[in-house]
């Protein structure tokens, strides 16, 4: 486990660290303007970036949908993963959409990530559907998980 990870909001200054992970993780990963809007516009997205030694290593995003949050994003450098950073991530994003109402969250997780899939899990999240081919590069289905009154 990282001890000396440190949670903040991502900043438009976190990006270039951000999208290095974001290819590193994802085979359809998201653009520098996607993560710009989201930081830099979009009032109902919380985006946070957990670092070590002034190192971004993970990132989360959520948006705020009256009382729920729908989870958007979740990834670490594959350098930190298996020391609970995700879970660290998880934890404050959970506790800042508590703070501010927020009683529900739901995501989207590849039906082949059963590491994610635990992590939900522990969090307290249940599969409760399924969307048949949501991913564009391959068509796999996506397991809609969600989290009730937080």
């Amino acid at each position: 486990m990282c001890r000396d990870i440190v949670i903040s909001a991502m900043t438009p200054e976190d990006i270039d660290q951000v999208l290095s992970i974001e290819r590193m993780c994802f085979s359809l990963p998201w653009t520098e303007e996607s993560f710009r809007l989201e930081v830099e516009k979009n009032r109902l997205a919380r985006y946070l970036v957990a670092r070590t030694d002034d190192r971004v290593i993970g990132y989360v995003g959520m948006w705020t949908i009256l009382d729920e949050g729908h989870i958007t994003t979740l990834a670490v450098h594959p350098d930190y993963r298996g020391k609970k950073v995700a879970l660290k991530l998880m934890e404050h994003l959970m506790t800042l959409a508590r703070d501010m109402g927020i009683n529900k969250f739901t995501l989207e997780v590849r039906r082949s990530n059963f590491i994610a899939q635990n992590l939900y899990k522990k969090l307290g999240f249940s599969v409760i559907g399924v969307r048949k081919g949501y991913y564009a590069d391959n068509k796999e289905d996506a397991l809609i998980m969600w989290k009730m009154d937080v």
